[in-house]
Formats: C-alpha cells, sequence, structure tokens
C-alpha cells in the first residue's frame, strides 16, 4: 500500500464518534493537499475492507456530498446517531464537529 493511501486509511480511523473530517482536510494531513478525489476512491475501494467510518467523511461545505438517496440518508443518520445536529437538511457546523487531530500524518 503507498504511503499517502495507508496515512488516509489511518486518519480515517482515528476521526472519532461524532465528529467529522473533510476530504481535503484528510488529503491535506495525508501528505497530498490536493488529494481530496483521491480520498474519495480510497473510501470507495477500501471502505469495506478496512471497516472505515465514512460516514464521518463530508465536503469541506460542511455538507454531505452524496447523491445516492440511499447512501445520503445512511450517512445522515449514522452521523445523527453519533450525536451530531445538522444546521438543515444536509449541513453540519464544522466549528462544532470538525475532529483535528494533532498527529502529524505524512509529514
Amino acid at each position: 500500500m503507498k504511503l499517502f493511501t495507508e496515512n488516509v486509511v489511518n486518519i480515517i480511523l482515528s476521526i472519532p464518534s461524532g465528529k467529522v473530517m473533510t476530504y481535503g482536510q484528510i488529503s491535506k494531513l495525508a501528505g497530498n493537499p490536493r488529494g481530496a478525489r483521491q480520498v474519495v476512491r480510497i473510501l470507495h475501494t477500501m471502505g469495506e475492507k478496512y471497516k472505515l467510518p465514512w460516514h464521518r467523511v463530508i465536503n469541506a461545505k460542511g455538507e454531505i456530498g452524496i447523491k445516492d438517496e440511499g447512501l445520503f440518508m445512511e450517512q445522515k443518520i449514522s452521523l445523527e446517531e453519533e450525536g451530531i445536529v445538522f444546521l438543515t437538511d444536509k449541513k453540519i457546523d464544522l466549528s462544532t464537529y470538525q475532529y483535528n487531530p494533532k498527529d502529524g500524518f505524512g509529514e
């Protein structure tokens, strides 16, 4: 596994219940500030294998970015079950719920 991919997996696994991180935030911490789309790919291809808490990863606007209605609802319900309160149907307050790990992944 490439170092960036390994870092992404470890970062996502470190997100605690009731917190979220953005795709861009994860890619930057993993060592590639422009790799947000790679984070999406890693979640898609490795999510099940590594039991990644994919529902804790959202876009930079603080929104669920999934278009599929079923997956959207699964993500929203999973976040609500962890205590996250939505400002609108798909948006949360990043200043309240965004996780900022102290570890220097990928540095």
